[in-house]
């Protein structure tokens, strides 16, 4: 019976994504491409560069793979009891982060970007060993990279993630090797889609005054969509796949 209630709502967020998107958020789509034109190529490198830094070293970093366990013999509803648990603490751990950092200013402001990501990568990767999947393999750090991507992107973006989402199996037989598999990620489009997404609600978070709340909210909203997120992708794989 869970596993049905569970199919059912993988469903309900996979029509959810494959909905074309608003008309308010493909104008704003559009505006912001209009401003990352006119942006220096320079400085898109140091963006990109800085991103890339971060997600190769979460992705290769042993103090997340070292401290991670496939959970072995659990039903999913057990599985997904403990997810929820999961979800709710890094709900609560990235909402004091944002409200600190948000708190101080542009500077910390600056700071909330980096720890945040590390706070959303950790969480990815307990959630992978929730469902069983061992995150030391590289191809399942891979999929943890496009988890990021599905809750992190604009609605065009989203839907292309899902369709390897759906396809995983078939693309995990054909990856490159584990040396090179990095070098397939476009991370100049990586950062501009994670960027653009959180861009406002990050604008707004070095405000003085109002940066602790809005930082806070903007925390706490962003680990309750990748929580989503992992809990139907995980899903998808453990039920045989989607519609």
């Amino acid at each position: 019976m869970y596993e049905e209630k569970a199919n059912i709502e993988l469903q309900r967020w996979q029509r959810k994504i494959e909905k074309s998107g608003s008309l308010s958020k493909k104008y704003t789509k559009i505006i912001q491409n209009k401003v990352n034109e006119k942006i220096p190529e320079k400085v898109h490198e140091v963006f990109t560069t800085s991103v890339k830094n971060m997600v190769h070293a979460t992705l290769v970093g042993a103090e997340y793979t070292t401290t991670t366990i496939p959970v072995e013999g659990a039903t999913l509803e057990e599985r997904e009891v403990r997810l929820e648990q999961k979800v709710k603490a890094y709900k609560k751990t990235a909402a004091v982060e944002g409200a600190g950092t948000g708190a101080g200013g542009i500077l910390l402001g600056m700071v909330d970007f980096p720890l945040l990501l590390s706070i959303k990568m950790k969480f990815l990767f307990e959630a992978a060993s929730l469902y069983g999947y061992d995150v030391k393999d590289y191809r399942e750090r891979l999929y943890i990279l496009y988890l990021f991507q599905l809750a992190f992107s604009s609605d065009e973006k989203k839907k292309e993630v899902l369709k390897k989402i759906k396809d995983w199996e078939e693309i995990k037989r054909n990856l490159p090797d584990k040396e090179t598999y990095l070098q397939q990620i476009d991370w100049k489009e990586f950062q501009l889609e994670y960027r653009d997404h959180i861009d406002l609600i990050k604008l707004l978070q070095v405000i003085p005054g109002f940066g602790a709340i809005v930082g806070a909210f903007a925390n706490y909203h962003f680990l309750e969509v990748l929580g989503e997120t992992a809990k139907n992708s995980y899903r998808m794989r453990v039920l045989g796949g989607g519609s």
